[in-house]
């Protein structure tokens, strides 16, 4: 197996960072900040899942919030 230094989500999967974003955030602040009906329009981590692995611009949306707030200690944003 082979590492990915330059890959800061090497090992999270997918369903970890949505789990963790809606968490710390909940459904209706992630939708303000990222602008998807899956976050807005009775949303799950399945339906979040299932549209985030076929729509690249929007998990890339999604990692860079995960990212964003793992840099900043949680209580701040």
């Amino acid at each position: 197996m082979t590492t990915q230094k330059n890959n800061p989500l090497h090992g999270i999967t997918l369903e970890r960072i949505v789990t963790e974003l809606e968490a710390h955030y909940g459904w209706q602040r992630l939708g303000e900040l990222i602008n998807i009906r899956c976050f807005k329009s009775d949303p799950s981590v399945k339906s979040s899942l299932k549209f985030l692995r076929k729509t690249p611009w929007a998990r890339a949306k999604v990692e860079e919030l995960y990212m964003k707030t793992q840099a900043s200690p949680w209580g701040q944003n």
